[in-house]
């Protein structure tokens, strides 16, 4: 079970709204979000409703501001709480649309597509045990976004502008 609770100005100040389960609107409780304290559990939130725009994932703490988070502004408008997965991990990438061209097969964290494989570009997945996320920079920095277990034929059913990823992370449990 996870807690996060969204605070419209910074520093936990405001009107708030406390959530444990996913939130396709979150416009209807606050009308903005400059704070988060994440209590349990791991989060997405998402720039837009019904989980669309720009994606960010926060574990258990408390971020006073939207940059901690590496927010472009107070925009958090629904959510969704992260299944912790406490078993194996595995997911192929492939290099072209609808699982064509060059498979890689991932099991760990890659910090960087590019100096491991010499490939950046992601334009289909399957992700077979294990959330994970991709980032669009190396060292888990940029855009972000939540891959849950099921088949992703083109990097826009991910979410992504475009296929360039720069690094992967397995969303593992962590303690609470």
């Amino acid at each position: 079970m996870g807690k996060i609770i969204f605070y419209e100005d910074k520093n936990f100040q405001g009107r708030s709204y406390e959530s444990s389960t996913d939130c396709t609107d979150l416009h209807t409780h606050v009308s903005r979000c400059n704070s988060i304290q994440v209590e349990s559990g791991c989060w997405m939130v998402y720039e837009r409703p019904n989980y669309m725009g720009y994606q960010y994932f926060l574990r258990r703490g408390e971020y006073p501001d939207y940059q901690r988070w590496m927010g472009f502004n107070d925009c958090v408008k629904s959510c969704r709480m992260i299944p912790q997965t406490q078993g194996a991990h595995k997911m192929r990438i492939y290099e072209r649309s609808d699982f064509g061209g060059q498979m890689l097969e991932f099991a760990d964290d890659c910090p960087s597509l590019y100096d491991r494989f010499h490939y950046n570009d992601i334009h289909s997945c399957n992700v077979i045990e294990g959330n994970w996320l991709f980032y669009e920079h190396p060292n888990y920095r940029g855009r972000q976004y939540l891959l849950r277990p099921g088949e992703y034929r083109r990097y826009s059913d991910w979410g992504a502008v475009n296929s360039r990823i720069g690094s992967i992370k397995r969303v593992a449990a962590t303690p609470n």
